[in-house]
């Protein structure tokens, strides 16, 4: 009889139909009972924190700080990430050894005034905890009233029902992994909208060194949407990116080449600059990284001061999770 493998995540329902989603493909690709593996629920910081915005407490390593600990420490074997929650530079001893087939990366307005952002009233009040979110909606329609939405995606859609706000915008592949894609009113267009980098992918950690799990997860690791993550993981390393910085970032694959866009945004939305690169796949790291110095350079320091100058910019709604 195998050893349990103890997977460890958080404890909202997407986290918990991603670890799912990471079990059944490692039962499937090995021929393994369920119960050969342990899903570990882990608190987490950021899904404590609801009273304000994590740009204001730490950013993204709120929400894998306790579960890296875990992994560290030997309690769980792997971890199950968004990766668009993940930090670019890992604690010393771990490492992202697989992601899954991404899912639909884009983001979806859900909408309860109207069914798209263009369609909605004059001054509506759209909710969401992402800067980068913010930025776009603040640069597609600026009449709108922008406010910090946290909560996981049920207690988000719960407040739109409830008339909080007119409209959030959360992942399609949240949406879609929570078997709740119908409640999107509008998959946005990725040129309108352009997702976080690592938006859709599922990433799996481990402890550097570990064979029998390193070889495990080979079996359902995702060569594509692994080269596509190291670009747009790059491309976030060298904008120094976390939950404090409104950018997005996407690659792809196509015909055999990397093709990678970029976006950095004023959190007010006036302000952006763009980056479009390609190249050999083999090349993804160093496109990423070339695409972030080039749109600094873009930039210029007193862009990158903007985003200091502007935090707080959103007024904050208190959510209970």
């Amino acid at each position: 009889m195998m050893t349990t493998l103890r997977i460890g995540t958080r404890g909202s329902p997407l986290a918990l139909a991603q670890a799912t989603e990471t079990r059944t493909r490692l039962m499937a690709a090995h021929k393994l009972p369920e119960d050969a593996f342990a899903i570990e629920v882990i608190s987490v910081m950021g899904d404590r924190i609801q009273d304000r915005p994590l740009s204001e407490a730490g950013g993204k390593g709120l929400f894998t700080k306790e579960i890296e600990e875990a992994l560290l420490d030997g309690r769980i074997d792997i971890a199950v990430h968004s990766s668009k929650d993940m930090p670019t530079e890992l604690p010393r001893g771990l490492e992202l050894c697989a992601f899954l087939p991404r899912e639909d990366p884009r983001d979806a307005f859900v909408g309860r005034s109207a069914p798209t952002i263009s369609d909605i009233p004059r001054g509506a009040v759209i909710g969401s905890s992402s800067l980068r979110r913010q930025a776009l909606i603040r640069r597609m329609r600026p009449d709108l009233s922008v406010v910090m939405f946290r909560g996981n995606v049920l207690t988000r859609l719960r407040k739109v029902e409830e008339g909080v706000a007119d409209g959030t915008i959360l992942a399609l592949a949240g949406l879609t992994r929570l078997g709740m894609a119908h409640v999107a009113t509008d998959p946005i267009p990725i040129d309108q909208f352009p997702p976080a980098p690592g938006q859709g992918a599922i990433c799996v950690e481990s402890r550097s060194g570990d064979e029998r799990v390193r070889s495990l997860l080979a079996a359902i690791h995702d060569k594509p949407t692994g080269q596509a993550l190291a670009c747009e993981r790059a491309f976030l390393a060298a904008l120094d990116g976390s939950c404090r910085t409104p950018l997005a970032g996407y690659a792809r694959i196509e015909a055999g080449r990397l093709v990678f866009s970029g976006m950095i945004l004023t959190p007010d939305g006036r302000n952006s600059h763009e980056v479009e690169s390609d190249g050999p796949v083999s090349d993804a790291a160093a496109i990423g990284r070339a695409a972030g110095e080039e749109v600094r350079g873009k930039a210029g320091p007193d862009f990158f001061q903007s985003w200091e100058t502007h935090r707080g910019f959103s007024r904050v709604l208190e959510l209970t999770a």
